[in-house]
C-alpha cells in the first residue's frame, strides 16, 4: 500500500490516477496510523512553501515524515514535496522546512529570454546512479511547474539535473528518501517509469 499525504496542497490526485492506472494499490490519507503502516509514502504538492509547512504542522504531519523517514520506509517528494525536504525557501523567509535533507530552495534567477514560473518540458541530465531512473535514457524529457529551485548541500545526493537560467538539481535521493522537482505523474511514459521504479524499491523497518 502506497499512502499519499493529504495536507491540503493540491495534486495528490493526478498522483493517486497515475498509480492506479499502473495497479498500485494507494490511499490518500492524513492518519498517522495508515501512513506509517503503508510500504510507501509519496509527498506531493503545488503551492506556496510557508503555507504548505503551515499545514502540515497543522495536522502534525511534520512529525509522522520524520518518523516515517526514520524507519526507512520508500519516501517521494514531488515538486513543493521535495522543496519542504529541505532547510527554508527564499519564498518564505524565516520558515524552517522539515530539514530532512541538506540544501536551499532558491528563485530561479531571471534571465531574458525565458519566464517565470518555468513550466514545461525540460531534458534531464543523468548523475550519481539513481535507483529512480533505471531504464530511463539520460536527456529524456520531463515536466515543471515551479518559480524555486533545490541547491542541494550534497552534490553526492543529486541524481538528475537540468538548465532553466541556472543549473537545477531536479531529483535527489538519500538512502531511503527520493524527490523530484519536476512532475513524474504528469511527465508521460517516462515520468510513468519513473514511479514504476519507485514502487519497486524495498526497505522500511518492520
Amino acid at each position: 500500500m502506497i499512502a499519499i499525504i493529504d495536507y491540503n496542497a493540491g495534486n495528490l490526485k493526478s498522483v493517486e490516477k497515475a498509480l492506479v492506472s499502473m495497479g498500485q494499490e494507494c490511499m490518500v490519507t492524513r492518519n498517522f496510523k495508515e501512513i506509517l503502516a503503508a510500504d510507501k509514502v509519496i509527498l506531493p504538492g503545488v503551492g506556496a512553501f510557508g503555507d504548505a509547512m503551515e499545514q502540515l504542522k497543522k495536522y502534525e504531519l511534520d512529525k509522522v515524515i520524520h518518523e516515517v523517514t526514520d524507519k526507512k520506509t520508500p519516501f517521494l517528494g514531488i515538486c513543493l514535496g521535495l522543496q519542504l525536504l529541505f532547510e527554508g525557501s527564499d519564498e518564505s523567509s524565516g520558515v524552517e522546512g522539515l530539514h530532512i535533507l541538506d540544501g536551499k530552495i532558491l528563485r530561479i534567477p531571471d534571465k531574458e529570454g525565458l519566464k517565470i514560473p518555468h513550466i514545461g518540458w525540460n531534458s534531464l541530465t543523468l548523475q550519481n546512479n539513481g535507483r529512480l531512473f533505471h531504464g530511463i535514457p539520460d536527456q529524456s524529457y520531463v515536466y515543471f511547474v515551479h518559480s524555486y529551485y533545490l541547491k542541494a548541500t550534497d552534490e553526492s545526493i543529486v541524481k538528475a539535473v537540468t538548465q532553466y537560467s541556472t543549473t537545477i538539481h531536479a531529483s535527489v535521493e538519500k538512502d531511503n528518501v527520493f524527490a523530484c522537482q519536476f512532475h513524474p505523474e504528469k511527465s508521460s511514459t517516462v515520468g510513468l517509469q519513473i514511479l514504476k521504479n519507485f514502487t519497486e524499491i524495498t526497505g522500511g523497518a518492520r
